[in-house]
């Protein structure tokens, strides 16, 4: 019995992510958009049978018992919060802001039968999958150096909106490089204890007025991470690419090293003369973070669905999905960026958890 499934927001990962819940037999009830039309138009295209621009009518579906929420951040934390606390299991993106963060993370502690996941589908893409254990296996000796670099086109929608507005979310650096962060730290186990970085806007002023609206969210990105253990990680983001799709992560050790790029994954032992390739992938072409929803609502399935109880599910299936309090390490992370980029200096990475009530006390994480 799988449960009746709630997914808010419109855009392209909705449109990937339903048809592979209906695939693998999860009945997608109900769907949420900024408008009526908008929820209407995607509910007629996807065949889900309920719609509606209102958060608690999409909650208190009945027959809803997982939410996803795919929506512009700043939504994000109101309705997972808000999920939780009615006891609906919730797969989330991204919070806006540190202190969504840590109120997601506040929800899940406070409900911890229920699932609280964030996702970032990279984690379940089978060529991480075994970049993962191939790591683990020694292939590259004692991990030294990971390189990422992702190059796109422009992130930003047509008209105004929030992916233009770095207070908001948008920019490159939080849509993507957060995926990115939260992958690296999943490869490697380990964490960031110190970052620099620098962001760029260069496309600052956007719309069909030819400039009526000033760009705030960043388009260029690089930092560097120093994880605990020493490890050395570079990360180049550009999204002044039209036409370009890379994505690329390699890991470096002191006797090979792994590369994924795109969906397949390559390895050079020290005493290979040339790479060879690890895992082809042979389906359509399409981003990484689409092949890996396959992966992530394959797992999906296999925890509910020997449960008796809809709203039931066990770990294991899941176990390599991103927590709520994953989530918090990235967008300290991130912020942590946002400060490098402002002073020019290396910035510390401490996870705290803010109280959320009135006397905003601070009280760090346990490891």
């Amino acid at each position: 019995m799988l449960p009746g499934v709630g997914v808010f927001g419109t855009g392209q990962t909705v449109r990937a992510l339903v048809p592979l819940l209906q695939k693998e037999g999860f009945p997608v009830q109900a769907v949420w958009g900024r408008t009526q039309e908008e929820a209407e138009s995607l509910a007629s295209e996807l065949n889900i049978p309920f719609s509606t621009n209102k958060t608690d009518d999409v909650l208190l579906h009945p027959e809803v018992h997982l939410v996803c929420i795919l929506t512009p951040p700043p939504h994000t934390r109101q309705i997972a919060v808000k999920a939780l606390g009615i006891g609906k299991n919730v797969i989330s993106e991204q919070a806006a802001t540190l202190t969504d963060a840590c109120k997601m993370v506040t929800a899940a502690r406070y409900y911890p039968q229920l699932m609280s996941i964030m996702g970032n589908s990279l984690r379940f893409l089978p060529a991480f999958v075994q970049m993962k254990r191939l790591l683990g296996e020694g292939y590259c000796g004692n991990l030294q150096v990971c390189e990422a670099r992702v190059y796109g086109g422009s992130l930003l929608s047509q008209s105004y909106g929030w992916a233009w507005e770095e207070l908001m979310g948008g920019g490159g650096l939080h849509t993507v490089g957060s995926c990115i962060i939260d992958l690296l730290s999943h490869l490697t186990g380990r964490r960031a204890v110190r970052v620099h970085g620098m962001l760029r806007t260069f496309v600052r002023q956007g719309g069909p007025a030819g400039g009526i609206r000033s760009v705030t969210a960043d388009d260029y990105a690089c930092f560097q991470l120093l994880m605990n253990g020493g490890v050395v990680c570079s990360v180049t983001l550009n999204f002044n690419l039209p036409g370009t799709d890379v994505h690329e992560i390699m890991l470096v050790g002191s006797s090979g090293r792994l590369v994924a790029r795109g969906t397949e994954l390559y390895g050079q032992r020290a005493s290979m003369q040339v790479e060879e390739l690890l895992l082809s992938d042979s389906g359509e072409a399409v981003e990484p973070s689409v092949r890996g929803l396959n992966g992530m609502v394959t797992q999906l399935r296999l925890s509910f669905q020997a449960q008796e109880d809809r709203r039931s599910w066990v770990r294991h299936p899941v176990s390599m999905a991103a927590s709520f309090e994953d989530g918090l390490y990235v967008q300290t992370v991130v912020d942590a960026i946002k400060r490098s980029n402002r002073t020019g200096e290396w910035e510390s990475v401490e996870v705290k958890i803010q109280d959320v009530d009135s006397n905003h006390n601070h009280r760090t994480l346990p490891n």
